[in-house]
């Protein structure tokens, strides 16, 4: 017989079905081996496939991983907010808790909970350094104003205005060549206080819609620059995504909607 697993296709960071980023989110009652996991990420071809399983140690209420179409990845924001957002209106797991946590092997316990309108995310901040990264520059196809990086593979890119964000056609081919990096381009925005856009080709995603994990980076970084501890901010992708970025101490509380726009089951061979 086939197997079946539930299955849900959520826009995660949207302010409306068919934007922000879509995830797709799979409870599981135990862990497939990872070469399932990763050829269900790739059959599903969205930016991350997230999985879940009860979590049995009680550091939280379930275990939670991601899967590019290419490979597992060690923290990712939109899919941990869509997981969420499945566990906290769904029958079957948490509908009637305010919040719940997840464990994760390489983020530590993320936590989603219930806010006005939507959700908030708390994230660990990541921070970054002001540095030089020529070969990136030259394939970004304009030249920002200056390079913040982080040895974990995130990069900040400040450009002079939203224009010359939203102008950017890079080299994709050659960004994929320097690795796993997120390239983040970023400046102060119009509409909202910051804009971005996200290139991770190496990662198998040439330009990300909505990138949670870019937005633990951008929100230490605006914070400071911006002389508070909070801005609101959007993702110039071409479907859009929308948060508010919350410095909280050594967390970064990014706020969204969530829109369930598929629910049905996925079938495995048997």
């Amino acid at each position: 017989m086939r197997q079946s697993l539930p299955y849900w296709h959520v826009d995660a960071f949207a302010d409306r079905p068919f934007a922000g980023n879509q995830a797709a989110v799979m409870p599981l009652e135990t862990w497939l081996d990872d070469a399932t996991l990763l050829a269900i990420g790739e059959e599903n071809n969205f930016a991350e496939t997230a999985f879940f399983v009860p979590d049995e140690t009680g550091e939280a209420d379930y275990e939670l991983r991601w899967f590019t179409p290419t490979e597992e990845v060690r923290l990712c924001g939109h899919a941990t907010l869509a997981s969420g957002h499945v566990a906290l209106t769904q029958q079957g797991f948490m509908p009637d808790a305010d919040r719940v946590r997840f464990r994760t092997r390489m983020a530590g316990v993320l936590e989603v909970a219930r806010a006005d309108p939507g959700y908030e995310l708390a994230l660990p901040a990541i921070r970054t350094s002001r540095s030089e990264w020529p070969e990136a520059v030259e394939l970004l196809g304009a030249r920002p104003q200056e390079v913040w990086l982080n040895e974990d593979r995130y990069g900040i890119y400040l450009f002079g205005s939203e224009e010359e964000v939203r102008a950017l056609d890079p080299d994709l081919r050659g960004l994929k060549r320097l690795g796993n990096d997120q390239f983040i381009c970023t400046a102060a925005g119009s509409e909202s206080d910051v804009v971005s856009r996200v290139f991770v080709p190496g990662g198998g995603v040439d330009e990300d819609s909505f990138t949670g994990s870019a937005h633990a980076c951008l929100t230490p970084f605006w914070c400071e620059r911006l002389g508070r501890t909070h801005f609101t901010a959007f993702q110039a992708s071409d479907r859009g995504g929308h948060a508010t970025c919350r410095l909280d101490g050594d967390r970064a509380v990014l706020g969204g909607q969530c829109f369930t726009v598929v629910e049905g089951r996925f079938y495995l061979a048997g």
